[in-house]
């Protein structure tokens, strides 16, 4: 009987190994990855969520400034982090074989914190940095894309934020650098009363990056729910960037339950890979 109960649980793990890697196949096929933005887990230290994230089966990151790396390391995760702590960060991600690709929100106050922000990117490997530029400093923001060659995707916080609109978001970018585009939060534009799947087409071919959230209700104070049972429209979202030949990262920001959200993300990737496969 022993035999036979453990028997029944190794095949249940190739079983769901394999389903896992059929689904992971499926998004690799149309260049998507799926990660967590840290801020997910802001009530815990880098160190912290980075364990957060192998439990929930992601392998990249989007981390926030101002988050405290905790462990052995010293400091915050921020722009001006010296080159010793920079390498021993990346080792941390090294050996949770997590890859970070992104960092923000970010809004720098001038152009020469612009330019420390685009160093600190490229010594790290960020291939993409979200943030909500200041109008003075777009042109800045467009040379710095080109000279560093590192994406900038304007995230869009919820009405009255200057980016809340995509028409706002595609009038910063217009003329400017290709490697300027948006991080499309979809939990944003559903509590500023925008359809998501209709701003997701406005800014066709021009988003980086996502901000996935799927929202209990269509409000200013809607909260996070597990993808798919929210009224996002997120398979509609997703049948749309597949349109697209969109290819990029997709970040879990969960901002509910923050002590123990942990739960709600599993689920949420679970149908994420789920949605995926079906598309």
């Amino acid at each position: 009987m022993k035999k036979l109960i453990l028997g029944l649980a190794l095949f249940g793990a190739i079983a769901t190994t394999a389903t896992l890697k059929a689904q992971d196949k499926a998004s690799t096929k149309l260049g998507w990855k799926l990660g967590a933005q840290s801020y997910t887990f802001n009530r815990f230290t880098l160190t912290e969520a980075l364990k957060k994230l192998d439990s929930c089966g992601l392998s990249y990151v989007e981390c926030y400034p101002g988050q405290t790396i905790g462990g052995d390391i010293e400091g915050k995760m921020n722009i001006n982090m010296d080159e010793a702590t920079q390498q021993k960060v990346l080792a941390l991600l090294k050996s949770h074989k997590i890859q970070l690709v992104a960092f923000g929100v970010v809004s720098a106050k001038d152009e020469a914190e612009w330019e420390q922000t685009f160093k600190f990117a490229k010594a790290m490997g960020i291939g993409i940095i979200t943030a909500e530029p200041r109008k003075q400093h777009l042109d800045a923001v467009s040379a710095l894309c080109d000279k560093y060659q590192i994406k900038l995707a304007i995230h869009d916080h919820p009405k009255p934020s200057q980016y809340w609109h995509p028409d706002t978001v595609l009038a910063a970018i217009k003329g400017r650098s290709p490697l300027m585009g948006a991080c499309a939060d979809v939990g944003h534009w559903v509590r500023s009363g925008l359809d998501p799947v209709e701003c997701v087409q406005k800014l066709k071919g021009h988003i980086h990056s996502l901000h996935f959230k799927d929202l209990n209700e269509k409000a200013p104070k809607a909260h996070d729910v597990v993808w798919g049972t929210g009224v996002s429209n997120l398979k509609g979202v997703m049948q749309e960037l597949k349109k697209q030949g969109f290819k990029g990262v997709f970040s879990a920001e969960y901002e509910y339950h923050w002590e123990n959200s942990v739960p709600e993300v599993k689920e949420s990737v679970a149908n994420w890979r789920k949605m995926v496969k079906e598309l």
